[in-house]
Order: structure tokens, then C-alpha cells, then sequence
């Protein structure tokens, strides 16, 4: 089987369409169709269903889809290791990252890794953890900063996966709303029991988070609105319809939000580099790792993490 199959597969599952995905891939349609009645007799089986000028895929061709596009998506990496020059003149770096490491770590981390390899192209895709996951594992990232058991057990046991910071968590609501009442020395995770929350999309761990420890404190969330991406969140806990449960370093320094820690000790995330274990990191990637982690630790250090964060330890997690 030919890689250029795969290429021609791909391309047709995605479209679709047999003229556009020859467009796509800069062949002749009738070369891309024998292409693939190529593959199909050295498989065996139908990948496309052709009824009626309709092209779906058959049951064989829904089984290829992903592992066509792992082994592509393998090669293309393996294609840049090798290429890159020596130096690191030039390669590419696929980060994943949280919202709030987007925010409050990376900005600084990203520009002196620029300024030492000003060749390599940085990718940043910004998402919840569960979805980072994915990524990784589907070889669509080479690295990400992520919350450890976000994605599924299946996933996680596919990845190289090392703790490197703690975040707390607290309720940010607006000063337009009374603040959530506490009950004893601080606000407790049973204080939200009837607060309107403003709930994340599924694919974040936060929403995962808030669902799962509001029921083990024994009632079900009041959730105002729900969907919402980082930012939207935010800006609904600005405008008064809710609160919610976030990292502190993502509301450090908005001045429309009101923070309400919880009593100590409260409850905190781990965040953790991440990468595929059976893919060696390539250079660049390897290379972002180092620098990352060396600024972690000079910053930690020095006492200048950002705020309501710091390094990870053993101990440090509770």
C-alpha cells in the first residue's frame, strides 16, 4: 500500500467528492478514482459508497478514516524531523494548551523561545484539556500543557504525561451580584448549592470539575448558561448572569470580576506536559520542552510564578 492511497483516501472521506478532493491534491480525477479502486482491491473491501452521485464511506472505509489519517499525520512529522536543519534554523512546533496557561504562562515562554529559535513555527491551539487529549493522541499535536485524567484512561495511557504546575481554583462572579456567601472560615464547594453557575462546554475539565464535585458535595449545580469557551465564560461572570469556577491566573487582572478563594485548603488542578509515547518528541518540540521547564523553575525560584500558581511536587498537589 502506497502512501499516496492514503493521501487520495483521505482527501475523498473529507470531501466528500471525487473532483474536489483531486483539486485538493493536485491530480486528475480520473487518476485519483483508479487511485482508489486501487487501494480498495488490495484491501478487499469498498471504501465508498457511490448511490446516486452521493459518496458516503461504508463500514470499511469509517474503520480506515482515523488510522489513515494517524499514519499521514506520523509521516508528516517524521518528514520535518528529518528536514529540519542543524541549529533548529527552521521546523515546526504543534502546542496545545488550557486556556489559562495560555494566559498567564505562555506569552513569556513563547517569546524567549522565539528569540533563540526564530526559524521554528509555533502552532498554538487553545482548548479544554479533554479535547488537547485527543489531539495528541490522534498525532494532530506534538506537545500540551494539560489537566492529567481529562481525556479518556485509553488515551492518557498513550502519552508521556509530567506534572510540572499547580493552579488554584476560586469562584469568580461580578461586583454586580452579591458574591457567594461562605459558611464558617471560607467558601466551601457546598456554598455554591444554589448559586447560578455559568457552566463550560463539554471538552473542558473544568466543567468535568465543578459537575463532578458539586455532586459528591451532594446537590446538583444551578447552571445559569452552559456552552462556553474561556473568554465567554468570562465575559457571562462579567455581566452578572453567573459565577464560576476557574484558575486564579485567568481573572489575575481583569478588574470586572470579583475573586472568592476557598477556604484553605482549597481545591487546585495539576497541570502536565504532555506528549505521545510512542513518537519520539521531535527537535523543536523537545527543545520548547526544555525551555519551558527551565523557565519554571527559574521563576519558581524566584518567587514570580503567576499568581495562585506554583511548581509541582510529590506534595504539592492537594
Amino acid at each position: 500500500m502506497q502512501l499516496q492511497y492514503l493521501t487520495y483516501f483521505v482527501a475523498v472521506a473529507e470531501t466528500r467528492h471525487f473532483t474536489r478532493a483531486a483539486e485538493r491534491v493536485n491530480v486528475s480525477q480520473p487518476a485519483l478514482s483508479k487511485q482508489i479502486a486501487t487501494l480498495e482491491r488490495e484491501l478487499g473491501a469498498e471504501l465508498f459508497s457511490r448511490a446516486r452521485g452521493n459518496i458516503t464511506l461504508t463500514a470499511a472505509g469509517e474503520a480506515l478514516l482515523p488510522l489513515a489519517r494517524r499514519i499521514l499525520a506520523d509521516v508528516d512529522t517524521a518528514t520535518r524531523e528529518v528536514q529540519e536543519l542543524a541549529q533548529l534554523r527552521r521546523g515546526r512546533v504543534r502546542l496545545g494548551a488550557t486556556p489559562s496557561v495560555c494566559t498567564g504562562l505562555l506569552p513569556t515562554v513563547l517569546r524567549d523561545f522565539h528569540r533563540s529559535y526564530p526559524g521554528i513555527q509555533l502552532l498554538v491551539q487553545e482548548t479544554g484539556s479533554g479535547d488537547l487529549v485527543r489531539e495528541l493522541s490522534a498525532g494532530s499535536l506534538d506537545v500540551a500543557l494539560v489537566i492529567p485524567s481529562a481525556g479518556t484512561a485509553a488515551d492518557e495511557r498513550a502519552l508521556v504525561v509530567t506534572p510540572v504546575l499547580v493552579e488554584e481554583l476560586i469562584v469568580a462572579s461580578s461586583f454586580a451580584v452579591p458574591a457567594p456567601a461562605a459558611r464558617g472560615d471560607g467558601l466551601r464547594l457546598p456554598d455554591l448549592d444554589g448559586v447560578p453557575l455559568v457552566m463550560f462546554r463539554h471538552g473542558y475539565d473544568l466543567r468535568t470539575y465543578t459537575m463532578t464535585a458539586c455532586h459528591r458535595a451532594g446537590f446538583e449545580p444551578t447552571i445559569a448558561i452552559e456552552g462556553g469557551e474561556m473568554d465567554a465564560v468570562l465575559g457571562f461572570v462579567a455581566a452578572g448572569l453567573g459565577a464560576a469556577v476557574v484558575p486564579a491566573t485567568v481573572v489575575a487582572h481583569r478588574t470586572d470580576l470579583r475573586v472568592t478563594p476557598f477556604a484553605p485548603p482549597g481545591p487546585s488542578r495539576v497541570v502536565a506536559l504532555a506528549h505521545r509515547r510512542d513518537v519520539r518528541l521531535p527537535r523543536a518540540a523537545a527543545e520548547l520542552r526544555s525551555t519551558l521547564l527551565s523557565y519554571l523553575d527559574t521563576e519558581a525560584a524566584a518567587g514570580t510564578l503567576p499568581p495562585r500558581t506554583r511548581r509541582y511536587t510529590d506534595s504539592s498537589a492537594g
